[in-house]
């Protein structure tokens, strides 16, 4: 089951409307998953009981526990129509990187 945006918000049309403005906003994981809660009106325990894991996961997840399950942390993305995955950190660095070798 996915969480819809509330009336009134566009995801996709936010998300465009910041990267083409060149105003990328870069959010830590506990940061995004604590404001969608947040979006959607959930407390941690309706996060939890949604995402099918524990409300101390959830607790540990916005506090920024430095060791998480990963498919847990997936279960809860999902709600969000999220995945973890590889993002560049810093994408000249790699490219420089690569063109060295």
């Amino acid at each position: 089951m996915l969480i819809k945006c509330p009336k009134g918000y566009n995801e996709q049309a936010i998300t465009e409307a910041w990267f083409l403005s060149g105003m990328v906003q870069i959010m830590t994981l506990h940061d995004f998953v604590k404001k969608q809660r947040k979006i959607h009106r959930l407390t941690q325990a309706d996060l939890a009981r949604k995402a099918g894991v524990g409300l101390r996961f959830i607790r540990e997840l916005e506090q920024d526990k430095s060791t998480l399950r990963i498919d847990k942390v997936n279960q809860v993305l999902q709600l969000f129509g999220k995945t973890l995955g590889p993002v560049d950190l810093r994408p000249e660095f790699e490219v420089n990187a690569l063109n060295e070798k």
